[in-house]
């Protein structure tokens, strides 16, 4: 038999009432007492009682996460986190692929309808703001990324020009002067970010912004930071370092680096943004953005949950810390 409401009150030395609240996202509970019973819904694995509750508060217990694709290694480990942090809430996640594409996207803004689901987590690629401003659906929708959106949404992301701009400038500290920057074609959305945050560490330190050092294209993958770092080495500009915009584009970049003999970090140091798991294990070891992903799960989820029970709780925008992991591949 499983666990019950009131195994997870005894476990957590509260009241009936008080578990009640904390899966309800109630906000009269505090943060010491909300840890708590978390805490004790997973040690118990404590599932509700799904049709019970959807007949008792008119919902069904689901979420749905929208990303672009599971293949990548920061989508899988972030849908991961917020999994966990649902399933802590007595929630479960049903997850949509969208591919980037605006099609895709448009299903998720049109076509996820509130009969099945509670809220949606949707981190977008190609939906510019108008869409989301024309939107009719009512089921409640939580942000991921960069892009500007209009008022009313709950947003989280990571300082995108902050982020970059401190990545660059350590590479800059290193003593490195004509630095390369691997996915900085893109007008808009992460791409347009960290290009601003990359321009402004090298304006800074005085060092000339060399277009012919900012390339790459629509693919933030292995192959595609391989050949823009095979371009960057024919071409006669020269580059002793590189950022890149994902650590998918930095393993890519290793690779053509180690298949020309070079050495890393001596003659070229890579940098990526992400600090998946791979970067930790490649060799030599990458030095990444380090977003706080739990944080960032942890966050999305409260916020569908309170937007779930309270319609009309004023928008939140949440900023998600990062640190510069300083590895082998900078630091050697």
């Amino acid at each position: 038999m499983g666990a019950r409401l009131k195994d997870v009150a005894d476990r957590a030395g509260v009241s009936f009432k008080t578990v009640s609240n904390v899966i309800n996202n109630h906000p009269n509970v505090t943060e010491k007492t909300r840890e708590k019973v978390l805490e004790a819904i997973a040690e118990l694995r404590y599932r509700p009682n799904m049709t019970a509750r959807s007949l008792r508060h008119g919902r069904s217990g689901f979420l749905a996460l929208a990303v672009p694709e599971l293949t990548s290694p920061y989508f899988a480990s972030l849908a991961s986190e917020i999994g966990a942090a649902a399933k802590r809430r007595g929630l479960v996640v049903l997850i949509e692929e969208t591919s980037g594409e605006h099609e895709g996207e448009r299903v998720v803004l049109e076509g996820l309808s509130s009969t099945l689901i509670d809220g949606i987590i949707f981190s977008p690629m190609a939906t510019p703001a108008a869409d989301v401003a024309a939107r009719t659906e009512p089921t409640p929708m939580v942000l991921l990324g960069e892009r500007g959106y209009p008022a009313g949404y709950d947003h989280i992301a990571v300082d995108n020009v902050r982020a970059a701009r401190q990545v660059t400038q350590h590479l800059i500290e290193t003593g490195k002067k004509r630095i390369a920057a691997i996915g900085a074609e893109h007008e808009s959305g992460t791409g347009a970010l960290r290009g601003q945050g990359y321009r402004q560490a090298l304006e800074a330190a005085g060092h000339r912004v060399d277009p012919a050092l900012m390339v790459g294209d629509v693919n933030y993958d292995r192959t595609t930071g391989a050949r823009a770092m095979a371009a960057l080495l024919d071409a006669p500009a020269g580059v002793d370092a590189v950022f890149c915009f994902n650590d998918l584009m930095a393993l890519g970049a290793l690779r053509t680096l180690r298949e020309r003999g070079l050495r890393v970090p001596q003659d070229i140091a890579v940098a990526g943004f992400d600090d998946i798991e791979d970067g930790r294990y490649s060799a030599p070891t990458l030095t990444t953005v380090s977003p706080d992903v739990p944080f960032l799960a942890e966050e999305a989820v409260r916020l569908v949950a309170r937007r779930v029970s309270e319609p009309d709780a004023a928008a939140e925008d949440v900023e998600v810390p990062f640190t510069v992991e300083v590895r082998e591949s900078t630091a050697g």
